[in-house]
């Protein structure tokens, strides 16, 4: 019990303090991402032109995603750069259904992986590079596609990541599109928020010449960097983000391909939703607590022009959404404590839940500027009709704030990889035009 006005206002202080040096922290880390909007609105992505044409094979980890894959092969199979200058090799990893099948058929090369020891994308991309090099050395390939079973690729979109491999690149990401963004609220809120990394993100790391990040799907890998890790090395539980990590701390910097389209398949369910982020959130703490000592040290030792991408990356895996979290737990504590008859002043209280408030309407507000900023900026991109652009547009805070209990849930439970299930079938053809809406095929 507080029995002074002492003790009341140094509960009071402790309480301010406390949110005051959160709100700094998180200011301060975060501030230059407000910079790379500025620059992305005030500066053109720079354009790369090849002088000739790569080989290259393409890698997919597929688990029962017979329904879609044939998509992905086919707008391979039809892209505006040479098809004999691609292969694709599906790993079908370990299957229940026809998957293989209907790859092969569509005219992939099929690897049939059988371990449920080694359960994840990491470890069957490292099975199929793997045996590729043992089956198919003298292909020569110059570089790797990675690709999920649900992507259906735009036309133009080998002939645009060969740019940028021709400029020298040693890995780099694409612009990362939905070919359901309609579908809901869920799959909405994915949709701005990739758009949102593609653009405000990678356009304007690509822009200031520092390192991107690969995410998910749609990346190559230049051969010989995977050659000198002896295969596809990274099994956290977010495989691309600890590659990320993992290759700007060695000093390998990863572009990005801005022209280059890629169209994903988002979940429309809360529970497929909350599985895959409770994964994306424990991954994040996990590549944080194995790489976070070398992104600090790289702040200070890595050459001058990866010093910041190191900042930039520790940002990125960095538990933001945890200050948050630590901030309305902190506060909510306070609250408990006085209604359960431990505290006396109604003061802390009261600073408490205007801190609660405070710290969730300023995450909403953020949230609606980004999601109608991204809405704008990227709406001829956005294949959904002008009502659910703008339903998005408010419905993107509702999906990120239900990133704070799984944020929460992530840092003491356990994860592992569970498949989604896709679906979503589309007419290829579509996705060479910008204005085609595709519609589900049953």
């Amino acid at each position: 019990m507080f029995d002074t006005m002492s003790d009341v206002m140094a509960s009071l202080s402790f309480v301010d303090i406390f949110n005051v040096c959160v709100f700094v922290a998180f200011t301060c880390c975060y501030t230059y991402q407000l910079f790379y909007v500025f620059w992305v609105l005030t500066h053109r992505a720079p354009k790369a032109e090849a002088k000739r044409n790569h080989r290259y094979a393409v890698l997919v980890a597929a688990r029962n995603e017979s329904a879609v894959i044939a998509d992905l092969i086919h707008s391979i199979q039809v892209q505006n750069y040479p098809t004999e200058l691609i292969d694709v090799f599906v790993i079908a990893d370990n299957c229940t259904d026809d998957t293989a099948d209907v790859a092969r058929d569509a005219g992939a090369i099929v690897f049939p992986r059988s371990n449920d020891k080694q359960v994840g994308k990491g470890y069957a991309l490292d099975y199929g590079l793997k045996a590729i090099w043992d089956k198919y050395a003298d292909n020569d390939y110059e570089a790797y596609f990675v690709f999920d079973a649900d992507n259906v690729l735009d036309v133009n979109y080998f002939r645009e990541m060969n740019k940028t491999f021709d400029g020298g690149a040693k890995a780099s990401t694409s612009y990362r599109n939905s070919k359901n963004f309609a579908s809901n609220w869920i799959s909405a809120g994915y949709g701005v928020w990739f758009l949102r990394e593609a653009k405000f993100l990678n356009q304007a790391r690509l822009s200031l010449n520092t390192s991107c990040a690969v995410s998910g799907t749609g990346f190559f890998i230049a051969a010989d960097v995977l050659e000198r890790a002896g295969g596809w090395k990274w099994h956290l539980l977010t495989e691309d983000i600890e590659f990320s990590t993992d290759s700007i701390i060695h000093g390998t910097r990863i572009a990005y391909c801005p022209t280059a389209v890629l169209y994903d398949e988002q979940p429309i369910t809360f529970r497929d939703s909350w599985n895959q982020r409770y994964r994306w959130a424990k991954g994040f703490y996990q590549v944080f607590a194995h790489y976070a000592g070398g992104l600090v040290k790289g702040i200070f030792a890595n050459p001058r022009g990866y010093r910041f991408a190191c900042y930039d990356m520790l940002m990125t895996i960095a538990p933001g959404m945890l200050l948050s979290v630590i901030s309305i737990t902190f506060n909510a504590i306070i609250i408990a404590l006085a209604s359960m008859g431990l505290m006396s002043t109604g003061v802390a209280v009261a600073s408490s839940v205007s801190s609660i408030f405070f710290c969730l309407a300023n995450y909403v507000l953020f949230m609606f500027v980004l999601g109608v900023l991204t809405t704008f900026v990227e709406w001829d991109s956005i294949r959904a009709s002008t009502a659910v652009k703008i339903r998005s547009m408010f419905t993107f805070p509702v999906f990120m704030l239900t990133y704070i209990p799984i944020a929460l849930v992530a840092l003491v439970g356990k994860a592992s990889w569970k498949p989604i299930k896709h679906s979503i079938t589309v007419d290829v053809a579509e996705y060479s035009t910008s204005s085609a809406i595709p519609q589900r095929r049953d």
